[in-house]
């Protein structure tokens, strides 16, 4: 019967089984997705890697209660995105702490350096690089909704019924979010871009 599932469910049910291997394969396979998913909600590469620790520990310690119902990467990027909203409403309510962690964060970091784009780093990095930090900024500006829906698109292995799962809305306001997230980036990208066709950040 095993053999019918995809291969992530199927290592899921040896989860299930209390087998380590697969669990570990799992966690090989989706612990830069998940990372990359947190990061993006809650701008802290730290913070997004305790909350991918703890996305990995909720997958473990609710292994029991997994049916195939849709693809495991559904499920858990659905343990994501709850633990990524649980962490920012719990900022809002305590936003010191955030500004504490971001101060020290801040302070832990080396003075950024200009270097010389003629003897260091060609002029297509230089503005690449600008390019990724604001296309970070717009992203962080959207509505956390807006914001989770088109970094979930980012998944390669995800649907538009797979995100609409995942965000637990329908379709049509799922691809209405994705819709509107990506206007308001392209808008304030368009300065950035040389042309208006709107193309995901790598």
């Amino acid at each position: 019967m095993s053999s019918e599932l995809e291969p992530d469910a199927a290592l899921m049910i040896r989860v299930k089984q209390g087998d380590w291997e697969a669990f570990a394969a799992l966690v090989d396979k989706y612990k830069q997705p998940v990372m990359n998913l947190a990061c993006r909600m809650v701008h802290d590469p730290t913070e997004a890697e305790d909350l991918a620790q703890n996305v990995f520990l909720q997958v473990f310690k609710s292994a029991d209660r997994y049916a195939v119902s849709s693809k495991f990467s559904t499920w858990l990027f659905t343990i994501a995105r709850n633990l990524c909203l649980n962490e920012i409403r719990r900022r809002s309510r305590h936003p010191a702490d955030s500004l504490d962690a971001a101060r020290a964060d801040h302070e832990d970091q080396p003075l950024h350096q200009y270097e010389d784009g003629k003897t260091s780093a060609p002029p297509d990095r230089l503005l690449h690089s600008e390019l990724e930090q604001k296309i970070e900024e717009a992203l962080a500006a959207l509505p956390e909704n807006q914001r989770l829906a088109v970094a979930l698109c980012r998944q390669e292995d995800l649907s538009y019924e797979d995100i609409a799962r995942v965000l637990g809305c329908s379709l049509s306001a799922t691809k209405s979010l994705i819709h509107r997230g990506r206007e308001t980036l392209k808008q304030k990208l368009k300065p950035y871009l040389r042309t208006g066709v709107w193309r995901e950040p790598q």
